[in-house]
């Protein structure tokens, strides 16, 4: 993020929306995302219980002399759900994975505007395990919609323990960027969601 000013520097009805957390990990990381997320805390969905969840929709929209005159729309959103599990496992990463398929059937619109949704489930842990860093770091899960015709949806996953400053992000998990706090992001090689905009921009 090229830009990364203090939150009181935001305008008061930005700031104002955005909750505090008392976590202070968690809070930290809402100094990140709200740039680019609307954020609540203790979001429920799928049947449970999120401590931070962020929403992001990008459009893309083309003009022919005229706003009216537009063409080429496309749309594309991120979900993205956080809490804490000190110990997370395999079985519970395949879980959210499934979960984000059935958000995926409840949340995605798949139409010639839909460009892509990634669902993106963060667990702050204590510590990673052997299997669940080799099961996330290994992780990719893109479904396209007609044949990409409708676009395409994605799951993301990342583990991290911040007092470890450690984490294991799945391939296109971008959003972990805004995580790792012991990691500057003010001149990153790409920004928060850079890769998450070039491939909807491509």
């Amino acid at each position: 993020m090229s830009d990364e000013r203090a939150p009181a520097e935001l305008p008061a009805e930005i700031r104002e929306a955005v909750p505090d957390w008392e976590d202070e990990y968690l809070d930290r990381v809402s100094d990140r995302l709200l740039y680019n997320y609307d954020l609540e805390k203790d979001h429920r969905a799928g049947g449970e219980r999120w401590d931070l969840y962020g929403k992001l929709r990008v459009r893309s929209q083309k003009q022919f002399f005229h706003p009216a005159l537009s063409y080429a729309d496309h749309e594309a959103e991120e979900y993205l759900f956080a809490r804490r599990e000190s110990r997370p496992t395999v079985a519970e990463l395949e879980r959210l994975v499934d979960l984000g398929h059935d958000l995926a059937d409840e949340r995605v619109v798949p139409d010639e505007e839909h460009f892509g949704t990634d669902f993106s489930f963060v667990l702050v842990a204590d510590e990673i395990s052997d299997d669940v860093r080799e099961f996330v770091s290994g992780f990719r899960d893109r479904t396209l919609l007609k044949f990409g015709y409708h676009g395409h949806y994605e799951v993301n996953l990342v583990v991290v323990v911040p007092e470890k400053e450690d984490h294991v992000a799945s391939e296109a998990a971008d959003v972990a960027e805004a995580f790792t706090l012991w990691d500057d992001v003010t001149t990153p090689d790409e920004g928060l969601l850079s890769r998450f905009a070039k491939r909807f921009w491509q």
